[in-house]
C-alpha cells in the first residue's frame, strides 16, 4: 500500500515506525529537515521537504497513485487542507486527518464528510486519551485495558503482585478457582521479555500478564493475580485543558474531584462549567497547597498537563505525601518505561492511543479494532473471518490447525452476542470476531494474509 503521512512529530514517525516492517511504500512529508533524516536513516522510507498543504509537495510525495493520505501534522488547518487538495486534485482513495480543535470534533459528523471536508476518519488525540484514561479508572490496579466487539470482551494488562491467588501457581489453576468463568492467558512479559503462556506456566510476582475474557468478569479474574484495589473515590487532576475537562465531566458525579490549574482564566471558566469539581488556580507542585488539599487522602493522582517533567515531578511529590495512586501523561516515550511501575504507578502515552486508532484504519483486511500495546511492540486486533471452508484459510478448521505466526495467540471468538473464550478444538465461523495477541507486531501483515478470503469469495 503507498500511504503519505503528512508531519514528522511524535505521531507520524511512531506511525511511519509501525507501517514502514509491513511491504508498505512510505512517504513522509514535513518542513523540518532535521526531523526527516533523523527518519529516513532509521527507516527505509521516502521524504520530501516542504509545506504539506501545497499541491506540488503533495503531488512531489507522489499522491497522484496514493492509496492513502494521514495529514497528523500539528495544524488543523493544514490537515484539513492537505486533505481537500489529495481529494480535489489527485483523488486520493483514503484520506485521514488529526483533528485537535473540540469545536470541530464536536461536528464531525456535519464537518467531514465528501460535501463539506473530505476526510473520511478523524483522529481526535484528546478525546481518545481521555476515554483510555476513564478506563483504567473504571479498572483499578489495570495496566491497559481494551475492549472488543462493542464492549462484550476486555483485554487487560496487569502486574501480578504477591497476594493474588494465582501468583506462584500454574495457569492452568485458574480453572479451578474459577470454574464457572472462562478467560485465556494471551502473554506474559516478564523483566521486559515476552514468554509464552502454557497451562504449565507458572505466574511469578511482578510479571505483566494480558488476559482476555468476557468483559463482566475482568474484575474477578483481575482479582487472582493481585489484590483487588478499592475504587477510586477521592481524584485529584492536574491541568485544565480539553483532557482534564472532559475527566472531570465524567468523574464529578460518582466521585469527589479536585482540579488544579496554572492559567487564572482557564481556572475560571473550569469552575463555571464544572458542577461537582473543585477547581483550584495554583502549582501541583506546591507542598504546601496539597497538604492543604489533603493529599494524603487522594486516592488518584492523574497529571494531564503538556508538560513531562512537571507531570512526572508532581506525580512523585504526590506519591511521597501520601496519594494512593499516581497516573501520569508522558509525551516522550524514552520516559515511559522509565517511569512505569518504578517511580509512578501508570505512564500514558498519548501516542500510542493515537496510534491505536490510527492503525484500525491503516490495516488491511477486515480489521475491526486495533490496539497498539507496551510502547507499540506488541498488538491486539479484532478481524473479522469472511467466507467458507473453500475460500477462506480459518473458517471451518479448529484453532490448532491455524498456522499462525510466532508469538500469536487467539484469545477470544465473539459470535453474535456470545463470547467464545478460545480453546484448540474451537472451529471458526464465518463472520466470527476473532480477537488475537501479537507478541510482535512485524508479523500482522501474516495475520492478514491469512484471514484474507481467496478473490473468488464473493
Amino acid at each position: 500500500m503507498k500511504i503519505i503521512i503528512l508531519g514528522a512529530g511524535q505521531v507520524g514517525a511512531s506511525l511511519a515506525e509501525n507501517l514502514v516492517g509491513e511491504n508498505n511504500d512510505i512517504t513522509v512529508v514535513d518542513s523540518s529537515n532535521e526531523q526527516l533524516q533523523d527518519l529516513q536513516d532509521r527507516f527505509d522510507l521516502r521524504v520530501v521537504q516542504g509545506n504539506a498543504s501545497s499541491p506540488r509537495t503533495l503531488g512531489e510525495a507522489g499522491a497522484a497513485d496514493a492509496d492513502m493520505l494521514i495529514a497528523v501534522t500539528n495544524s488543523d488547518e493544514i490537515n484539513i487542507v492537505a486533505c481537500q487538495i489529495a481529494f480535489t486534485l489527485f483523488n486520493v482513495p483514503k484520506k485521514i486527518a488529526r483533528i485537535r480543535s473540540q469545536s470541530m470534533v464536536m461536528f464531525e459528523e456535519e464537518l467531514f464528510n465528501s460535501g463539506a471536508f473530505p476526510i473520511d476518519h478523524i483522529i481526535a488525540p484528546e478525546k481518545l486519551v481521555s476515554d483510555y484514561i476513564f478506563q483504567l479508572i473504571e479498572h483499578p490496579g489495570a495496566l491497559q485495558v481494551a475492549h472488543f466487539a462493542e464492549g462484550r470482551v476486555g483485554l487487560v494488562a496487569i502486574r501480578a503482585y504477591y497476594g493474588g491467588s494465582l501468583v506462584g501457581n500454574a495457569i492452568s489453576t485458574l480453572k479451578e478457582h474459577m470454574p464457572n468463568i472462562e478467560a485465556r492467558v494471551a502473554a506474559i512479559f516478564r523483566r521486559g521479555k515476552a514468554i509464552r503462556p502454557q497451562g504449565t506456566t507458572i505466574i511469578e510476582a511482578d510479571d505483566e500478564v494480558f488476559f482476555i475474557t468476557a468483559s463482566q468478569h475482568i474484575k474477578a479474574i483481575m482479582s487472582e493475580m493481585q489484590k483487588l484495589e478499592y475504587p477510586y473515590k477521592r481524584i485529584m487532576i492536574v491541568g485544565g485543558g480539553f483532557i482534564g475537562e472532559s475527566l472531570a465531566k465524567r468523574l464529578e458525579k460518582d466521585n469527589s474531584v479536585k482540579l488544579i490549574e496554572k492559567n487564572l482564566k482557564r481556572a475560571e471558566y473550569l469552575s463555571e462549567t464544572l458542577s461537582n469539581t473543585i477547581v483550584f488556580c495554583g502549582d501541583s507542585s506546591d507542598q504546601e497547597l496539597l497538604s492543604e488539599e489533603h493529599i494524603e487522602q487522594i486516592d488518584l493522582f492523574i497529571t494531564v498537563t503538556n508538560d513531562d517533567e512537571a507531570n512526572i515531578m508532581s506525580a512523585m511529590l504526590a506519591k511521597r505525601m501520601g496519594a494512593r495512586k499516581a497516573m501520569v501523561l508522558i509525551q516522550r516515550t524514552a520516559y515511559l518505561d522509565l517511569v512505569q511501575g518504578n517511580i509512578l504507578d501508570i505512564a500514558i502515552s498519548p501516542q500510542q492511543a493515537t496510534i491505536s486508532a490510527l492503525l484500525t484504519h491503516v490495516r488491511k483486511a477486515d480489521l475491526k479494532h486495533v490496539y497498539s500495546l507496551r510502547e507499540g511492540v506488541a498488538e491486539a486486533i479484532e478481524i473479522i473471518a469472511r467466507g467458507d471452508s473453500m475460500t477462506s484459510k480459518v473458517v471451518g478448521k479448529q484453532l490448532n490447525q491455524l498456522k499462525l505466526p510466532r508469538g500469536t495467540s487467539i484469545g477470544a471468538i465473539v459470535r453474535n452476542d456470545e463470547v467464545l473464550i478460545a480453546h484448540d478444538d474451537t472451529v471458526v465461523e464465518s463472520d466470527d470476531h476473532v480477537i488475537l495477541f501479537l507478541v510482535n507486531k512485524k508479523y500482522i501483515s501474516d495475520i492478514e494474509k491469512l484471514f484474507q478470503p481467496s478473490p473468488f469469495f464473493l
